[in-house]
């Protein structure tokens, strides 16, 4: 009798703290993959990102779902939908990447490797900031937001330096190839960076 009650009676429950939490795992995933292609020279990482992708986005419409179906939630309703979708553009962002990489057949130079290694810390940043979004820990979660910031605004200032470093060497031909692969990597940062803000504005709404 009481799980008839619990099925037709009582609102549907999610939890959405896990579901969010296996999502932006699986999009952190996308982004260790460049960091192995890049600082551990594994050149299958880059064909791992297609599947870890998929995943990806097979969970962010799995969480819509759950959100349109849902009548009871954790946080604000439009914040778990602006970070369901964030979340999927981290993912979607490195999976451009990882096409303009095999596309124009870069290598990761060195002075790329500080970028792609300020990419995961970030995005390992983010799922720690959705660990601490469930115990509420609010000053955990600024403190990594701050982190992000910090990662974001070196990554775009290490890419404009390796752009202007093409161009100071006459290097025209391989500055015209990276300089797309150049700002999908600031676009990778920059998705992480909007995660992280709409994470916060969520947990500023709950304390």
């Amino acid at each position: 009798m009481k799980g008839l009650i619990q099925k037709y009676i009582l609102p549907k429950e999610v939890d959405f703290n896990f579901a969010l939490q296996k999502q932006v795992n699986a999009s952190r995933d996308t982004i260790l993959d460049l960091y192995e292609y890049c600082i551990e020279d594994d050149r299958e990482a880059l064909k791992r990102i297609t599947e870890d992708s998929r995943e990806c986005r097979t969970l962010k419409n799995q969480n819509m779902r759950e959100l349109l179906d849902v009548f009871i939630t954790p946080y604000d309703r439009e914040s778990i939908y602006r970070i369901i979708n964030q979340v999927d553009w981290v993912a979607l962002s490195a999976k451009h990447l990882a096409v303009d990489l095999m596309t124009y057949q870069i290598t990761c130079m060195k002075n790329y490797q500080p970028m792609f290694l300020s990419l995961r810390v970030m995005a390992d940043a983010l799922a720690e900031g959705f660990v601490f979004l469930e115990e509420i820990k609010m000053h955990e979660i600024v403190r990594v937001v701050n982190e992000i910031y910090v990662h974001y605004d070196q990554t775009v200032e290490q890419c404009v330096l390796a752009a202007a470093e093409h161009l100071r060497n006459d290097e025209v031909r391989i500055f015209l190839s990276h300089r797309e692969v150049l700002l999908q990597m600031k676009e990778v940062a920059k998705r992480i960076h909007v995660s992280a803000n709409t994470l916060e504005d969520m947990a500023m709404k709950i304390v």
